[in-house]
């Protein structure tokens, strides 16, 4: 692991113990549960199938796809992220399988999947265009590329900041949903946009910022 990738496993391990304390994160509320259950059943091809999510963290989503039948995998780079999750998964008597990587080039080998998921992920990498060509190129012909992602609001503190002086991130501010479809679309098929900022249940309350799902199915041959 280099410099950059240990501060970053350090910065989220450091948030594990209450990352979780997020509405959206922990999925506690019943509404908000059910709120992400019906877009993710929307999201991932119907039957059950291998999804893999990408800078799973605590795993609220991949027990989400457990519950649906889908056999998952989730990678992260945090230590205590995947403890978590792994806990979460057995608690709730769900499989899935949880891996310690990089979430941009998951240690799945030659592993194809149908559908990869990464919710609020893209800013903390340090080059998500890069990302974007290895999960497609990790797709079954015809498979899903599902993005959550927004424009967040600026940080009090410099993006610097994060991950104890990393280097400052390309998207670190978060992509908004064009620039991202324009990302993606050499990528793929077809390219659907989701806006999500109006689904209050979603994140435990009303938001003002630009939030939405981006479901990209890549060729079938």
């Amino acid at each position: 692991m280099d410099e950059h990738s240990a501060a970053v496993a350090a910065y989220w391990d450091a948030a594990a113990a209450s990352f979780d304390d997020g509405p959206d994160h922990g999925l506690h509320a019943g509404h908000t549960r059910r709120a992400w259950q019906r877009r993710l059943e929307t999201w991932i091809p119907g039957g059950p199938a291998d999804v893999l999510d990408a800078g799973c963290g605590t795993g609220s989503l991949s027990l989400l796809l457990a519950r649906s039948g889908h056999r998952v995998t989730g990678v992260d780079l945090a230590p205590r992220m995947i403890e978590q999750a792994r806990r979460k998964l057995a608690a709730a008597r769900l499989r899935a399988r949880f891996l310690l990587g990089d979430a941009a080039a998951p240690p799945t080998g030659g592993e194809r999947f149908d559908a990869i998921l990464a919710r609020h992920l893209l800013w903390t990498l340090p080059d998500p265009p890069g990302a974007l060509r290895a999960w497609a190129g990790r797709l079954r012909p015809g498979g899903r590329l599902v993005l959550v992602e927004g424009l967040w609001p600026q940080p009090e503190q410099p993006a610097v900041r994060y991950a104890g002086g990393a280097a400052p991130l390309p998207w670190h501010d978060g992509i908004g949903a064009a620039d991202l479809a324009a990302a993606v679309r050499p990528l793929a098929a077809h390219v659907h946009v989701e806006p999500l900022s109006g689904d209050a249940d979603l994140w435990g309350g009303p938001v003002d910022d630009e939030r939405y799902a981006l479901v990209a199915t890549v060729p079938d041959a």
